[in-house]
């Protein structure tokens, strides 16, 4: 049965009416019942991750306000606490690479670089919670990090009880310096050895990332892990955001029917609020994420963010749409020959069903462009109609019957986001 839901959530776009339908739902509930329940992750995950604008910059003599130290994550952590992050959800603060120092103690364990983490990480971990937040931490399944520090190939089980008595929330498992053919069996063990110590750890695996990105089995992976990595790591560009969307677009009927609640496809970080992306690529980066049902963790400068920047990220409409709890990921249901992309997620969690549609602009010649359709064409069925809202402005479009045209404006390498809500 699981099987018979996996091959027609993949289908086509005349095929999606079929997999928003109350059974279909319910069946595929029935089918993540396969996949690991650690009662984690049953929404995407939210909070921040240094990697993306922080590094490897070990250099706190020079640059100690950037440098990946204690007093960073601190930072951050008072960030997310005081600034009104948390309330919207973002409750991990996750440590990347260079965290460690260069060997391990005589017991075989990891420590901490004792000049940039003083306290050690099991002091980081209690102040984070004490700000009602949780931490994560990062190792690698090879003999090293992709940093060159520690790897735990070899230390799977004393690592895991190593991050555990620390109070550690999160683990992301990178997969530098190992043999592929080895993380079949490596990614689970140090699940199972997470499970044993008796603390709930979210667990992002990079398995997939390393095996190709679609030349895995997904059923297998869902059963160990909370979220994962499955394409290149994400750069301050444009051009990166949407290398990444359309590699999510052209193999969708493998992702898609992959993910769900407590197991996600992750895109990787959120980088609005960095140096790159204008405002219009940033909401188009978030609105895509959410589309995605990505995990929703930036990698930013949370003291000194802009006041645009901030807006799109704690946009609250947005958020819920990331956050709908039966997790049907989105799916792209037009790729024209005018550059412009619609995507489609049913929102199924209330009945009936109603969705969020991203017209996504790929065009580069300066103006915007007027894109017309029906909702009919999207295979919306709601006989009554839909009101159709943008998520960022609130504007109302109006009432839409199933062959109404609407037609929306999209400027250059952005994005208009809308609700289609069932008309009653």
């Amino acid at each position: 049965l699981c099987c018979v839901v996996r091959q027609i959530s993949a289908q086509p776009p005349d095929m999606w009416k079929a997999v928003v339908t109350a059974a279909v739902a319910f069946t595929l509930l029935l089918c993540r019942s396969n996949t690991l329940d650690n009662g984690l992750a049953r929404t995407p995950p939210m909070g921040w991750l240094a990697w993306e604008r922080f590094r490897c910059n070990v250099d706190c003599v020079d640059d100690p306000y950037n440098c990946i130290s204690e007093r960073l994550f601190m930072q951050m952590a008072d960030r997310l606490a005081e600034d009104g992050w948390k309330e919207l959800g973002y409750e991990y603060i996750n440590i990347d690479d260079c965290w460690m120092s260069m060997d391990r103690d005589e017991e075989g364990k990891l420590y901490a670089n004792k000049t940039r983490f003083p306290n050690g990480i099991k002091h980081l971990a209690d102040y984070v919670h004490s700000k009602g937040l949780k931490l994560g931490i990062y190792l690698d399944f090879g003999t090293h990090t992709c940093g060159g520090y520690p790897g735990s190939i070899k230390y799977l089980q004393k690592d895991a009880e190593t991050i555990a008595d620390w109070g550690v929330d999160m683990l992301k498992m990178d997969g530098c310096y190992a043999n592929v053919s080895d993380m079949s069996w490596g990614y689970p063990d140090m699940e199972m050895y997470m499970n044993k110590t008796g603390r709930p750890i979210l667990f992002s695996c990079s398995w997939p990332a390393y095996a190709g990105g679609i030349k895995v089995n997904y059923t297998d992976i869902a059963e160990h892990c909370n979220m994962w990595r499955n394409y290149g790591d994400i750069q301050d560009s444009w051009d990166s955001v949407t290398n990444i969307i359309d590699w999510y677009g052209n193999n969708q009927k493998i992702l898609v029917p992959a993910a769900g609640p407590g197991h996600w496809n992750d895109p990787d970080m959120l980088i609005v609020g960095d140096y790159s992306l204008s405002y219009e690529e940033s909401k188009a980066q978030m609105a895509m994420w959410a589309i995605l049902a990505a995990p929703l963790f930036m990698s930013n400068d949370l003291r000194s963010i802009s006041e645009e920047a901030r807006s799109i990220l704690m946009n609250k409409d947005v958020i819920k749409i990331n956050q709908d709890s039966l997790g049907m990921p989105g799916y792209r249901m037009i790729k024209g020959d005018n550059k412009i992309e619609t995507w489609v997620r049913p929102i199924v969690a209330v009945k009936p069903t109603y969705y969020a549609v991203a017209f996504l602009n790929r065009r580069e010649d300066g103006m915007p462009y007027n894109y017309t359709l029906t909702l009919g064409s999207l295979n919306f069925t709601y006989g009554m109609g839909y009101e159709v809202v943008d998520v960022f402005d609130n504007h109302r479009y109006g009432h839409f019957g199933l062959d109404t045209a609407l037609t929306v404006s999209i400027v250059p390498n952005g994005v208009v986001l809308v609700q289609a809500y069932p008309s009653k």
